[in-house]
């Protein structure tokens, strides 16, 4: 409590201990102690004795003019720092730093030091590692002092930046298994200026501040973990973690890191979910941009690109773009702007491959895929405009036309093998499934049982799938279709995914109602969880049965409910009358 004040020559405790245990007359000496530590202000002597009048104790006095100088000291050095030249000023804070230090384990005076430090853009080594090895004072000192203790103690910063990590996953995990199935409110449906309100996003923007050594680290970290677990909401993290500098304007990084305004670019983009022409130019020049000796800003930029809320934006402006060339009767060789989407979508899914092998090279793009899979799917659209075209026509002139059910074996062999493809295609499934387009739903749906890196069953797809399905509600009424989305589809992978199980129950705990009683039955048996669930399946398995055991009437109800049928009374005939 009153450590260091012996360093200053100012009286403790233990003084006044030792000066009571050898003297012969206490109060003497207590009065004495008094008059050579209090206040040495002589008007207030007289004024005291008031104080005992109404009763307030000494200590209270004290304490309270002792808390009021503190107040008036940290406004005071707060003046300091931001007046005069900066060699002086900082020349001012060292010396009351190296006045003050000694009293830094001393709770009262303590939030003066670290005001102190938090001033100065370097505090002296050896302060520094005192602090670093105290627990107490590590954890009271500003983030301004911590940062520099951690650009030169990596370990100490990872240690940490390590659960913040750890919260930003779980975060986006649990938004992906959100017991609400929406289309409209979605894991793509916060603005990307939302997203990084989000509080790792900004205790990390934070614990940076304009420091270049830490954000390195913590692009490093977010590389190595990458890596590690193929985690792509760590390529999310990378990109919202420099647009919120940019936000706060932090120059000294922006400047620094070369993806810098391409980020830019295509934050733009994601909010408005969208590539237009201008913004393609732009994002194509950054990446024409990239010089010989410079290619390891691909590595980086591939990361930026593999972030979900980029594949989604370009995903869906594929799609589009595909449709505009049905209606222009153009193929996709002919559009700069898809291929542009493509080189970008390849970039993206390949950053892993990069990163890991370190051959910073654009990858190399499919022919097939511009050639082949990509009027494959125009096809598809074709199909449907011209049956909707069909079904809209007079009954006279309508033609023998059933919807198109089977497709190409080369269609599904790109689902399987080509990534690219894949990605377009599960949109496009995405895309018809939106529009309610449940022929065409059917029609796609046996070609996603096996695709590129079980892509099908990753857990962004399932949950935008899961929330598109909602939009055919009512079908699921119907045995055929539930036995084509259930029995068809996700059972093929349930045993050996619990990722999928777990979506499967989400979507059933949602559509249960609509659901005939008997399919509901066999789900409820087949999604039965076994010894290995995880906790997760098991209380959504018996959120499930709960809602079941209340939809089922009671046997008393049962009895009690009176028949409908109505005796029908016997009705002269008009041949009797």
């Amino acid at each position: 409590m009153f450590a260091g004040l012996q360093e200053l020559g100012v009286a403790n405790g233990e003084d006044l201990k030792e000066t009571l245990t050898n003297c012969t007359e206490p109060l003497k000496a207590i009065e004495q102690f008094q008059t050579e530590n209090g206040v040495l202000l002589p008007s207030l002597q007289s004024a005291l004795p008031f104080l005992d009048l109404h009763g307030t104790p000494r200590l209270e006095f004290h304490q309270s003019v002792f808390d009021e100088l503190r107040e008036k000291l940290l406004e005071r050095v707060s003046a300091i720092a931001s007046e005069g030249k900066a060699e002086e000023r900082y020349k001012k804070l060292e010396d009351l730093l190296e006045k003050s230090f000694s009293l830094v384990k001393m709770p009262s005076i303590q939030p003066v030091v670290m005001c102190v430090m938090k001033y100065l853009p370097k505090v002296p080594e050896k302060k520094l590692k005192l602090v670093m090895a105290d627990k107490d004072l590590y954890k009271a000192c500003a983030v301004e002092v911590k940062r520099q203790i951690w650009q030169d103690n990596q370990a100490l910063f990872g240690d940490e930046v390590s659960p913040l990590l750890k919260q930003y996953i779980l975060e986006k995990e649990n938004t992906l298994f959100s017991s609400d199935l929406s289309v409209l409110h979605n894991f793509f449906s916060p603005s990307p200026k939302t997203r990084r309100q989000g509080e790792v996003v900004q205790k990390l923007t934070q614990m940076i501040g304009k420091n270049v050594k830490l954000y390195d680290m913590v692009l490093q970290f977010l590389r190595t973990l990458f890596l590690r677990t193929r985690n792509v909401h760590y390529c999310t993290l990378r990109a919202e973690l420099l647009m919120s500098l940019h936000d706060l304007d932090i120059s000294e990084i922006c400047t620094v890191d070369p993806c810098h305004k391409f980020t830019w670019c295509l934050d733009a983009c994601i909010r408005e979910k969208f590539v237009d022409n201008k913004r393609a130019r732009e994002l194509q020049g950054f990446l024409d941009g990239v010089k010989k000796g410079q290619e390891q800003v691909l590595g980086d930029l591939s990361m930026i690109l593999c972030d979900p809320f980029a594949i989604n934006t370009l995903a869906l402006s594929t799609i589009r773009h595909l449709q505009e060339l049905v209606g222009q009767d153009s193929l996709p060789r002919e559009s700069p702007d898809l291929l542009l989407l493509l080189r970008m979508l390849s970039l993206g899914q390949g950053a892993w491959d990069m990163i890991d092998s370190q051959v910073f090279r654009e990858p190399k793009m499919e022919h097939e895929l511009i050639t082949k899979f990509l009027p494959m799917l125009m096809s598809f659209v074709v199909d449907d405009y011209t049956f909707n075209v069909d079904q809209k026509l007079p009954s006279e002139e309508k033609g023998p036309l059933p919807y198109p059910n089977t497709i190409a074996e080369a269609f599904t062999k790109f689902l399987q093998e080509h990534r690219i493809a894949c990605e377009v295609g599960l949109y496009y499934v995405l895309h018809i499934t939106k529009q309610r387009n449940k022929n065409a739903f059917l029609r796609l749906l046996p070609a996603l049982v096996e695709t590129f890196s079980d892509l099908a069953f990753s857990d962004i797809f399932l949950h935008l799938l899961t929330g598109n399905l909602t939009l055919l509600a009512d079908e699921f009424a119907l045995e055929d279709f539930c036995t084509s989305v259930f029995d068809g589809f996700f059972f093929t992978a349930c045993p050996r995914k619990e990722n999928v199980h777990r979506h499967v129950l989400r979507l059933i705990l949602h559509l249960h109602h609509k659901v005939a009683p008997a399919k509901l039955e066999s789900l409820q048996k087949a999604l039965e969880p076994t010894k290995q669930s995880g906790e997760a399946v098991k209380d959504l398995y018996n959120q499930l049965s709960e809602k079941l055991e209340l939809r089922k009437p009671s046997p008393a109800q049962l009895a009690e409910t009176p028949s409908m049928e109505l005796p029908l009374s016997t009705m002269p005939t008009p041949a009797s009358l």
